[in-house]
């Protein structure tokens, strides 16, 4: 995550080691439903270690000797952490293999049965996270008060620096790409949605510089809390006003694309204004024929606790599907490495 970002609570109130080794960083998914038991689908639980979600996926078609589209998954996982996750496998008839007798490395099978059909992306509810702090330096009681806001208020819902590459090299993928450059198709996807992902963010980092990114701007275009459901622009009224202090509605930004933006009045002239700094993938995500979308501006954190040990802290909370942990845990530590 870019430190040139603006926080929302007033900085990091913390400063500590990240990730020393995977189990630093545990995610499990939280599906919001159970499977059928009957179908043509194996449904797998697993836990893997130091692996890619999609490197896990390919082990998984090769080692059963099934095209990729034959495995389902919902989203993607941090690769350096201890995550469970579901896939499904389209074995048709065939019959379950010995699962426990699967050889791939850092992956373990705890639950195996049958589903009606495949995973798609997004199809889980969201994820519990739970992340140990190691060497632990900084005010404690603010980290204290930092939280108790997050609780209340929520974060900035910035995408997460793996949204970027490392060494943001899918942004620069990206400028090759709107520079005329052809790309395999799997890298153009990155390179889009990495350009899709910054703009995005320089808006919502202008509005958080500007103490608004949670407040309420003539020609506001809002989104349902749990649900990707937008309406507006409308006029403000005191009913919008207590929705989005409630936490129901969120104030939204800009997945650019082709069309029209859909909000108005000072957003649109601030949405307008950021995208003129950012031509180049203004104008490259539209010729690539994207379309207007829109994503939450504020991200609501579900649960947040703070579990301090001597030297160290562990923090444990739930976030909603397509958020990134990385955006809450920079409100409250920095690494010692950025120091």
């Amino acid at each position: 995550m870019s430190p040139t970002l603006p926080h929302a609570h007033g900085g990091s109130p913390l400063c500590g080691r990240l990730r020393v080794e995977p189990a630093d960083f545990r995610v499990d998914e939280v599906l919001g439903f159970e499977p059928s038991g009957d179908g043509e689908h194996a449904f797998l639980e697993i836990e893997k270690t130091g692996a890619n979600t999609e490197w896990v996926a390919r082990q998984l078609a090769r080692a059963l000797e099934l095209p990729p589209v034959a495995i389902g998954f919902c989203g993607l996982k941090d690769r350096h952490a201890v995550t469970r996750q579901a896939y499904t496998v389209h074995l048709g008839r065939r019959a379950d293999p010995d699962w426990q007798a699967l050889s791939i490395a850092g992956v373990h099978v705890l639950r195996a049965t049958r589903h009606a059909r495949k995973l798609k992306r997004g199809a889980h509810r969201g994820n519990r996270f739970v992340i140990r702090l190691r060497d632990i330096e900084g005010d404690r009681a603010q980290a204290q008060a930092v939280a108790a806001a997050i609780t209340t208020q929520g974060v900035p819902n910035y995408f997460g620096e793996q949204r970027f590459g490392h060494g943001e090299d899918n942004l620069a993928m990206a400028r090759r790409l709107f520079a005329g450059a052809r790309l395999p198709r799997d890298q153009r996807g990155f390179a889009l949605s990495a350009a899709r992902s910054a703009l995005f963010n320089a808006v919502l980092a202008q509005r958080v510089s500007e103490c608004n990114w949670n407040r309420a701007l003539d020609g506001e275009v809002w989104m349902l809390a749990g649900s990707h459901s937008v309406f507006g622009p409308e006029p403000l009224s005191v009913d919008l006003e207590q929705r989005l202090a409630a936490c129901d509605i969120h104030p939204t930004g800009p997945l650019w694309g082709r069309g029209a933006l859909r909000s108005s009045e000072a957003v649109h002239e601030l949405e307008m204004g950021v995208a003129a700094q950012w031509s180049e993938f203004a104008q490259g995500l539209e010729q690539a024929g994207l379309e207007q979308q829109r994503r939450s501006l504020r991200l609501l954190v579900r649960d947040l606790q703070i579990d301090w040990q001597d030297t160290s802290c562990t923090l444990a909370f739930s976030l909603e599907s397509g958020a990134f942990a990385t955006v809450v845990l920079r409100e409250l530590c920095r690494s010692a490495d950025e120091v």
